[in-house]
């Protein structure tokens, strides 16, 4: 046992020292980095893998403005990866599996896919032939449900269509000139190839900093366990074209997630990117880097809804882990991922100068519009649920998804009630969550110009820290004044 005992640093014992900058503006920092060793991201921000965080709405509002969603996984299989295929059907250049259905089907069952989907019209295809598309506007006012597809839809004689391969240019032109919003791809047989569509155009247009994949569709990542059966979870969300798995546990440094890794990737190889962790330690990210992690999540115990450290004593404080993880994971040539402990945006800007590639955010997430679950009244002001994925209910919902079982055993609850290394906790409702990115990303750039780095690589660089006092982190806070409500 050693007898010595090193000093270890949190976000608040720290600050940053101002360097001289050749900025001429905030404007001028470049936020852009890695998610992954293969995986780029215009913002260095991804939202925690959280059941009060993170779905399709939390995703697609991160990849719009460039960073990344990790959808979690105390789902069914099948939910979960249905919320990874809405994410990457949120945007497209070309849909290339467009939803459809038979001439033959009924409208009630044409109404309650467009619903289920969330989209505004189907390809109707019969023995994979185009043959018409129905859309909302076609039934919105067909009360008789027992009709047939074909009777309401619009025929292929007066469809407008292109070939596949057309550019972006050309469908935009098509799309202006006969005022359509879908423009299917066919061959020369009619044989169904792809869908343009107005919407995600103008999309396009609207997030030009998106993070998107090679075929212009918005990045996302899905959470998995380690528990035996993974490899079914694994499969959909493969099948569902997720960018990144995100092995999702508290403790990473372990036999099994080693493990894990090396069977996803002895499966896929690079062809999935993984994400592995928790750790706090140099030795967790060679672990997990010669196993063949592609990213590596670095926290234990530092969330505002986590207990571990009280619960179990066991942690370390997040700066001092970030930059040691840092130190190593330059080393092995992986990037790390900052998880936990933001509390002010300034946070940020400490952990990617720790060394961190990007941040892993839960609580400044949670509570927005695309946060999973409904705003709360509670004393005339307005919140949502937050809470750690290692508390109480939130296991009792994980081992309920695993076995697709509602009823618990009781002897399982006194277990949780004794394990829980988490809190459920009210955060206030903050309204879209698009404001917390943009008011992140202005505070990053900020911290950057203070720092004259241009660059994640260059704030890397340039970081020099400094310990302060308690009296040093009251004197950054408003002090001597009456502020205004």
């Amino acid at each position: 046992m050693k007898k010595d005992i090193p000093l270890a640093l949190s976000f608040d014992d720290v600050l940053l020292v101002p360097k001289r900058s050749r900025l001429k503006s905030r404007r001028e920092a470049n936020t852009s980095t890695v998610f992954t060793k293969k995986i780029k991201l215009n913002i260095p921000l991804v939202s925690a893998p959280m059941d009060t965080v993170t779905e399709d709405k939390m995703a697609i509002a991160l990849a719009r403005h460039g960073g990344i969603g990790v959808i979690h996984r105390y789902l069914p299989i099948e939910k979960q990866a249905e919320l990874v295929r809405r994410v990457k059907r949120a945007e497209n250049i070309v849909i290339e599996e467009p939803y459809t259905i038979s001439p033959h089907e009924k409208v009630f069952v044409a109404k309650e896919l467009m619903h289920k989907y969330g989209v505004s019209g189907l390809m109707v295809v019969d023995k994979g032939k185009l043959v018409g598309i129905i859309t909302m506007r076609d039934i919105k006012f067909e009360f008789n449900g027992d009709r047939r597809v074909y009777e309401v839809m619009t025929p292929r004689e007066k469809l407008i269509v292109a070939k596949p391969g057309i550019s972006m240019e050309e469908a935009l032109e098509i799309l202006r000139k006969y005022k359509i919003e879908k423009l299917p791809l066919v061959d020369k047989d009619w044989n169904l190839k792809g869908l343009i569509t107005a919407v995600d155009i103008i999309k396009k247009s609207q997030y030009p900093t998106a993070a998107r994949d090679s075929k212009g569709r918005l990045l996302v990542a899905a959470a998995i366990g380690i528990r035996e059966g993974f490899m079914k979870r694994v499969e959909a969300l493969v099948k569902a074209d997720v960018d990144a798995l995100v092995i999702d546990v508290a403790h990473g440094h372990m036999d099994l997630v080693i493990n894990t890794i090396k069977r996803i990737k002895r499966e896929y190889g690079d062809d999935i990117q993984v994400v592995s962790g928790n750790v706090a330690t140099p030795e967790g990210v060679e672990d997990l880097a010669s196993a063949g992690a592609d990213a590596i999540r670095v926290g234990i115990g530092p969330g505002s809804i986590c207990t571990t450290r009280i619960v179990t004593g066991v942690g370390v404080p997040q700066i001092t882990a970030i930059m040691q993880c840092a130190e190593k994971a330059r080393e092995v040539d992986v990037p790390i991922i900052a998880d936990g402990g933001i509390r002010h945006p300034g946070d940020v800007v400490k952990a990617l100068a720790a060394g961190a590639s990007t941040v892993m955010i839960g609580r400044l997430f949670a509570g927005t519009d695309e946060s999973p679950g409904p705003i709360i009244h509670r004393n005339g002001r307005r919140y949502k649920v937050y809470r750690g994925m290692a508390s109480f209910y939130a296991m009792l919902a994980k081992e309920g998804s695993e076995k697709g079982i509602i009823d618990i055993d009781t002897e399982d609850i006194s277990d949780y009630a004794f394990t829980a290394e988490g809190v459920e906790a009210f955060v206030e409702y903050k309204g879209s969550v698009e404001e917390v990115i943009r008011r992140l990303v202005a505070a990053l750039k900020a911290g950057m110009s203070y720092l004259g780095a241009k660059t994640i690589e260059e704030l890397w660089r340039n970081a020099e820290f400094v310990r302060i006092s308690w009296a040093g982190w009251r004197e950054s806070l408003p002090h001597d004044v009456e502020p205004i409500e």
